[in-house]
């Protein structure tokens, strides 16, 4: 199970107070944001994606989805998500808590701007009822990331 990894992890860097689980399900931006009690931008979701037929994984405010022309001009190529019967395969976690912790070897994770509007964020922790909190200036001590992008727009209301 993949939270067990992250809880690995987690107890590796003396930080496995970090995770909250639920009982409530966590899956999706609102319902992790009823579960943790705060706005869905709070909610840092995990993209999973193919470029080049290589996967990455892009963190993103839970209020925000991708932008096609953005993702273009950053990665030279169409928005293609990774097929959810794969996702676990290429990113070692299952749809539903796909997170940016203790993810497969050589896969990038791509931090976007859109997450610097909050103080603190909450990403999952390996399954549907579970996430992390952080404050924004600890994002990179806890994410091994590829660096900053800006791939993003808000969802139309």
């Amino acid at each position: 199970m993949s939270i067990e990894k992250v809880k690995k992890y987690f107890e590796s860097i003396g930080e496995i107070e970090r995770i909250l689980e639920f009982e409530e399900m966590t899956a999706t931006v609102e319902e992790a944001a009823r579960a943790v009690g705060c706005e869905s931008g709070n909610i840092a979701k995990t993209i999973s994606l193919l470029v080049d037929d290589k996967p990455i994984l892009i963190l993103l405010a839970g209020d925000v989805k991708i932008d096609n022309k953005k993702f273009k001009e950053n990665f030279k190529c169409k928005t293609k998500m990774i097929p959810i019967d794969e996702v676990e395969k290429y990113i070692g976690h299952a749809v539903g808590g796909v997170c940016p912790f203790a993810v497969n070897e050589g896969v990038p994770i791509y931090l976007d701007e859109s997450l610097k509007r909050f103080e603190v964020i909450y990403p999952a922790a390996g399954n549907e009822h579970s996430a992390v909190k952080l404050k924004l200036n600890e994002v990179e001590k806890f994410i091994k990331s590829a660096g900053w992008i800006d791939v993003s727009k808000l969802k139309q209301r």
